[in-house]
């Protein structure tokens, strides 16, 4: 299910934002029409698996989690994300795009319609802590990102396919 419309990006640690060796994986329109409203969209990810679901907006500073992987849907407006640090990318975002960040991976909102909003979640056991740069110790950081597990499922489709399978074959070449 990775196909041709997935991104896949890297970043190297970046002003206090410690990022990933797994990449940000960005869907355009990945989400399914009959799914693209906060309650569809976070019961999706919870049949498919996943939990801690929320709809809100984005933080408009960095942050990254290192208690979770997080997988986001744009379900309503549309907003400029940053990922990966000041030296990262911005990508726009409008309803139906679905990206997964990595823990550890940076992300804020530089603009957005007033309407902007994303719906959220994480793996099973895992969850979203709000982490600024510079607030962590980087031994600590390390340590709770690696005591993390890949996903399982993707949380779109429900099985061991996207972000899945991207991962799983990004982690055997580190």
């Amino acid at each position: 299910m990775a196909g041709n419309d997935v991104m896949l990006q890297v970043f190297e640690p970046d002003g206090g934002v410690p990022n990933s060796e797994l990449p940000l994986v960005f869907w355009r329109g990945r989400l399914p029409g009959s799914t693209r409203s906060g309650s569809a969209a976070t019961a999706l990810y919870r049949k498919n698996g996943w939990q801690g679901t929320w709809v809100y907006t984005v933080y408009p500073f960095w942050h990254f989690h290192t208690r979770g992987h997080e997988v986001l849907a744009c379900v309503s407006g549309s907003a400029r994300i940053g990922f990966g640090g000041d030296q990262g990318i911005k990508i726009d975002v409008v309803i139906g795009d679905v990206c997964v960040i990595p823990a550890g991976v940076g992300h804020r909102k530089f603009d957005a319609s007033s309407d902007f909003q994303m719906a959220g979640g994480y793996p099973p056991g895992q969850q979203g802590n709000i982490v600024r740069p510079g607030e962590m110790q980087d031994d600590r950081i390390a340590r709770e990102i690696a005591a993390l597990a890949l996903p399982e499922t993707d949380p779109i489709s429900g099985t061991p396919d996207g972000v899945v399978e991207i991962w799983r074959e990004a982690s055997s070449f580190s």
